[in-house]
């Protein structure tokens, strides 16, 4: 029973460590993702002053 019991510890404990290193993976890739949006969106804002700029000087 107890060698059981010590198997299945094992594998709750590399379960864990799985999701944890899938967590820190997503992680990573939601903080990439954010600052690509702070890109695009500082793009959009420099484009939209420009074609304002534009308009105002017609």
């Amino acid at each position: 029973m107890s060698e059981q019991i010590d198997a299945r510890i094992k594998e709750l404990k590399a379960e864990l460590e799985s999701g944890q290193k899938a967590i820190e993976n997503l992680e990573v890739q939601r903080t990439n993702i954010m600052y690509t949006l702070l890109r695009i969106n500082g793009a959009i804002q420099v484009l939209e002053e420009l074609v304002q700029e534009d308009s105002s000087d017609s």
